[in-house]
C-alpha cells in the first residue's frame, strides 16, 4: 500500500482527481506540470486497466503465440519448414506478469515522486449529499474534479451463470494450464483477440455471439475475418441467444437458441467477453447529481464537464472510446478546463482504433453506414490485399482496405483496414481525415513502395480507376 507521497500543509487542492490509472495519471500529471496543487486517490492496484490487466497482458501473450502461427505459416514460400511449440504454458503466464509488474513500476508508481505538487491518497472515494468528495469517511477539500474510475468486464445476466466457474479478459490469462476446450461468448475486439490467443495455442475454440464479429465494424471486415477464423479452426456462432449455462460433467454447456432452434455449445473454460461497464457504483453520483447516459457512463458534454459544475469525467468511465489513448487525451483536455475554464473541446472524430487480430482491424472515421447515417451521400472502396504488392511479396493476402468518403465534396470521411500490419498502417488515413484530403489528393500521394499503407493509395485510386490495369508504381 502506497502513503501520501506529498505534502500539501493546507489540506486544500486545486484539483482532486479520481482514478490512478492512465486517465488520471494524465490528468494529475497536466495539472501538476501546470503548477496546481492535485490530489490523485487510488482504488485498487495503481495503474488502471492497460497495464494490470488490459493493453499490456493480452498484447504480450498475443505476440507470443502469433509466433507459432508464424513457423506454420511458413510452408507459404518454396523451400522452408519451420514449427513451434508451448512447452511451458506457465513460464509465458509468469513473464507476463512480469512484464506488467516492471511496467507497473516504471510508468506509475515511480513517476508519482517526480511531482512534488501531487498527494496520492488510497481508498474508495464517493460524493455526499452536498455534492462534497469524501475519501475513507474523510471530506477533501478542492476546487475541481476529475472522475477517470475506469470500467470493469461485464457480466451479464443469463440464468445459471453464477453456479459455474467463468473466466472475463483478466482471469483467462491467470491461467497456466491450458484448456482443452474453451467457449468465448461474445465477439467484440475482446473476444476476437482472445479467441486466436487460445486457439493458436492449442485450445479448440468456440465463439458464440449474437451478430458475429465485430458488429460494430464494416461488414466486409467481419465477414472476412470469420472465414480466416474458421481456416484456423476457430468456429464463429452467430444469431444466438444466450438461454442459461450450467455444468455438464467436466464442462460447462451453455444453452443457446440459434436460427436452427435450441442447442447447446460445450467446453472446458468459459470467457464472458460481452463488453465493460463504467466503474460508477461506489460514486453516489446520484446524490451529487450527476448524471450518467444510457450505456451507465457518465454523462459529459464537450468539454468533459459532467452535469454537476466543477466535475469532469474521461475515459472508460464515460462509456465512450474506450482505449488508454483516448482516455490519456481527455483527461489532458479535462485538466486544463478544469484549471483554466472550459475552452477545450474533446474531438474524436478522426479516432484510431486497432484489434490486435491477425491480420489486425485498424479504423478510422466513420464506417458506411455511420457516414450515410449522418447524412453524406456516400461513396465507397473496397480493395482486397491481392492487389497490395507488399501483401504478394509476403504470400499472404488476406485482408482489405475499405475507404468512405462524400460524394459532392470527395473528402474522405473513414478508413477500415484489415491486415497483417493494419495496426501500423491506419495513422496515415487519420491524418488524412483530419486534414480534410479528398481521395484524389490521398490517391496522388507519394508512397513507399512494398508497405502495406501503399494500399492506402491504392485504395484511394480505386474509387475511379482499375488498379490491376496500372503497372507496380504508375500512380
Amino acid at each position: 500500500m502506497m502513503s501520501d507521497c506529498c505534502s500539501n500543509a493546507n489540506g486544500h487542492f486545486d484539483l482532486t482527481v479520481i482514478g490512478a490509472g492512465s486517465a488520471g495519471f494524465s490528468a494529475a500529471i497536466t495539472a501538476a506540470e501546470e503548477g496546481a496543487r492535485v490530489a490523485l486517490i487510488g482504488y485498487g492496484t495503481i495503474g488502471g486497466t492497460c497495464v494490470n490487466v488490459g493493453c499490456v497482458p493480452s498484447k504480450a501473450i498475443i505476440r507470443a503465440t502469433e509466433t507459432l502461427h508464424v513457423a506454420s505459416a511458413t510452408r507459404r514460400f518454396d523451400g522452408f519448414e519451420a514449427s513451434a511449440r508451448i512447452t511451458d504454458w506457465a513460464a509465458v503466464i509468469g513473464q507476463k506478469r512480469a512484464l506488467v509488474d516492471d511496467l507497473r513500476a516504471a510508468k506509475y508508481i515511480d513517476v508519482l515522486p517526480n511531482y512534488n505538487n501531487v498527494t496520492y491518497m488510497e481508498g474508495a472515494a464517493s460524493f455526499s449529499a452536498n455534492g462534497k468528495l469524501v475519501v475513507n469517511g474523510d471530506a477533501v477539500r478542492t476546487e475541481k474534479i476529475i472522475i477517470a474510475t475506469g470500467s470493469r468486464p461485464h457480466v451479464p445476466d443469463i440464468p445459471g451463470l453464477d453456479a459455474v466457474a467463468h473466466h472475463d479478459s483478466t482471469s483467462i490469462l491467470e491461467l497456466e494450464t491450458l484448456p482443452k476446450s474453451l467457449i468465448v461468448m461474445g465477439g467484440g475486439y475482446i473476444g476476437v483477440e482472445l479467441a486466436q490467443v487460445f486457439a493458436r495455442a492449442g485450445t479448440r475454440v468456440t465463439i458464440a455471439t449474437r451478430r458475429g464479429l465485430l458488429p460494430e465494424a464494416e461488414p466486409e471486415i467481419g465477414a472476412a475475418l470469420t472465414k480466416y477464423f474458421a481456416e484456423e479452426g476457430i468456429t464463429v456462432r452467430k444469431g444466438l441467444h444466450y438461454d442459461r449455462v450450467e455444468e455438464c460433467g467436466a464442462e460447462i454447456a451453455l444453452h443457446v437458441t440459434s436460427p436452427a432452434g435450441p442447442e447447446a455449445i460445450q467446453g472446458e473454460k468459459l470467457l464472458l467477453a460481452t463488453g465493460r461497464v463504467p466503474n460508477t457504483d461506489l460514486l453516489n453520483l446520484d446524490v451529487a447529481g450527476i448524471t450518467t447516459n444510457g450505456m451507465g457512463g457518465i454523462h459529459v458534454d464537450a468539454a468533459l464537464m459532467t452535469s454537476r459544475e466543477g466535475v469532469y469525467a474521461v475515459g472508460d468511465v464515460t462509456g465512450r472510446d474506450q482505449f488508454v489513448y483516448m482516455a490519456a487525451y481527455g483527461a489532458k483536455l479535462a485538466a486544463r478546463n478544469a484549471l483554466n475554464g472550459n475552452s477545450l473541446r474533446y474531438d474524436n472524430t478522426a479516432m484510431p482504433a486497432v484489434v490486435f487480430s491477425d491480420p489486425q482491424v485498424a479504423s478510422a472515421g466513420l464506417t458506411e453506414a455511420q457516414a450515410a447515417a449522418a447524412g453524406h451521400r456516400v461513396k465507397t472502396s473496397v480493395l482486397p490485399l491481392s492487389h497490395v504488392p507488399r501483401a504478394l511479396a509476403a504470400r499472404d493476402t488476406r485482408g482489405l482496405i475499405k475507404l468512405v468518403a462524400d460524394v459532392g465534396s470527395k473528402k474522405l470521411l473513414g478508413a477500415s483496414i484489415l491486415a497483417p500490419e493494419g495496426a501500423d498502417s491506419i495513422q496515415t488515413a487519420v491524418m488524412a481525415i483530419r486534414a480534410g484530403l479528398t481521395y484524389e489528393e490521398l490517391g496522388a500521394t507519394i508512397f513507399p513502395y512494398l508497405t502495406t499503407v501503399e494500399g492506402l493509395k491504392l485504395a484511394a485510386q480505386t474509387f475511379e480507376r482499375d488498379v490491376a490495369k496500372l503497372s507496380c508504381c504508375a500512380g
